[in-house]
């Protein structure tokens, strides 16, 4: 393996390229027009345009990388997130073209890529499970009949999708059908699939992920644990390494789990096993991402490792250089995802130049960043700019570093979530651990941020008078000899 085609853009583009050139080896960027001046394009060996900015028309065009990389002599595709990264097809075009797909085989992508498949991959393994239904449901009337039986509140998911789309709490009997409808229709709108299924709905849940990454040997390992229940709209936003609640035995048992998982699908190369925790510490399988995840880099900081550099060994059938005894969790690490968003008005995308724009600098503060002063946030695609990593020995000190880092990230042009951030990172709630994915409906709303701002502008104001006047203090005239 010589040259690595990436397929994806911004940042995690960048972070999967700088990988590939410590290895020694070549990078391909593609990019649409949109795209011309990204960092990722500038820092590739060789970049190529493949569309206009929808990604319909260039991320998405999955025969068309295969083209460009079969015209550059490419040995292999790394996904990224998100795009092409879970797509059974075009690993299998991959495969096809005797190009390298670095991540799981096909077969492993269809059977986790649907929620219900899933679950009857997992069955013979024992692995907790949420009770509800083992198939797929349109059938409203027994559906009703189901979510009765099984107990409300009740959670209804599209089985084909994620990121909260076709997904519905349905908290008593009577709204159950008008949800569902809703359920449905949203499900074949986001995905053309309107198949549904139903669970207990678990109250005050934590969603907590297993890293784990496998080889072509046999060999699984688990690299312990993301806790990632700070969520809006079902979506992450702030994650950590390790939780805050897991103790030694669970954690154990919770990463046994996830590598039976990686085994009931013949799993190959980095993945993600989610879990929700219950307030009793019960833990239920939720659905493995067969991929990189967007936090992978918390679980790189606490083990030392590089995961990318591990799914390229992996692709290239080396045997993985780590055993599940040669791991251990060091410190603590956060990570905040860097939207353009406006956390004043409902978290909704915030377009527009970014005309200043400076990173924060200093010991355990990691930036995977995609944009650069003066560049536009384009409207086609997720609004993440970058990704705020920060280490330190224990979980205060890496919120504290994450809080100093916040304030010395300077975005000037648009919104973005930098001020949650630093909202969450202040928060009792999230401080003392005691916390889960309804934080943001608990405690969260405009009015509570803005006050915190205030809270900070006034600590400020008294910091800088505090100083002032010590600095006064020691001003002196100096003695001066009247002989000299």
């Amino acid at each position: 393996m010589k040259k690595i085609l990436v397929a994806n853009r911004g940042e995690i583009a960048l972070r999967v390229m700088k990988t590939i050139k410590k290895m020694g080896l070549k990078t391909v960027a593609v990019y649409s027009t949109v795209d011309r001046q990204s960092p990722h394009v500038k820092f590739a060996d060789e970049a190529v345009c493949i569309g206009e900015a929808p990604s319909n028309q260039s991320y998405l065009l999955g025969d068309k990388i295969i083209q460009v990389a079969k015209d550059l002599n490419v040995d292999a595709i790394h996904p990224g997130y998100g795009f092409l990264s879970e797509n059974a097809d075009f690993a299998e075009l991959c495969e096809a073209n005797n190009i390298i797909f670095i991540g799981p085989k096909s077969k492993a992508i269809k059977v986790m890529g649907s929620k219900l498949a899933a679950k009857e991959a997992v069955k013979a393994y024992n692995i907790p499970m949420v009770p509800g239904t083992d198939e797929a449901i349109t059938d409203i009337s027994k559906a009703k009949n189901i979510a009765t039986d099984i107990g409300f509140p009740i959670l209804i998911k599209a089985s084909a999708g994620g990121g909260g789309k076709g997904m519905r709490i349905v908290e008593k009997e009577a709204d159950f059908e008008s949800q569902m409808d809703r359920a449905i229709s949203e499900a074949v709108n986001a995905f053309g699939d309107g198949s549904v299924f139903i669970e207990k709905y678990v109250a005050s849940p934590r969603h907590i992920e297993i890293q784990i990454m496998a080889d072509t040997h046999g060999n699984i390992v688990h690299l312990f644990e993301r806790e990632c229940s700070i969520q809006r709209r079902h979506q992450k936003v702030v994650e950590e390494a390790p939780s805050a609640v897991l103790t030694p035995e669970l954690r154990d048992a919770m990463g046994k789990a996830a590598v039976s998982v990686a085994k009931a699908c013949d799993y190959v190369g980095a993945g993600t096993v989610e879990f929700l925790l219950d307030d009793q510490h019960n833990f239920y399988f939720l659905e493995m991402n067969t991929r990189l995840q967007v936090e992978h880099p918390v679980t790189e900081l606490i083990t030392d490792t590089d995961l990318v550099e591990y799914q390229i060994r992996v692709a290239r059938g080396e045997v993985l250089p780590i055993k599940q005894a040669d791991l251990s969790i060091k410190g603590h690490a956060l990570e905040l995802r860097v939207y353009a968003e406006d956390p004043l008005n409902n978290f909704l995308p915030s377009v527009g130049k970014l005309e200043t724009y400076q990173l924060p600098e200093g010991d355990n503060i990691r930036v995977d960043n995609g944009f650069e002063e003066g560049m536009d946030i384009p409207i086609y695609y997720d609004p993440m700019i970058s990704k705020l990593i920060t280490y330190g020995n224990s979980r205060e000190e890496a919120i504290e570093v994450m809080l100093k880092a916040i304030n010395n990230y300077h975005i000037k042009g648009v919104e973005t979530t930098l001020p949650f951030g630093t909202f969450v990172c202040q928060h009792e709630a999230f401080r003392s651990g005691n916390f889960d994915t309804h934080f943001v409906k608990k405690y969260y709303s405009p009015e509570a941020l803005q006050e915190n701002q205030k809270d900070e502008a006034r600590m400020a104001a008294l910091i800088a008078v505090k100083q002032y006047l010590e600095d006064k203090k020691q001003l002196r005239v100096p003695n001066v000899d009247p002989a000299s």
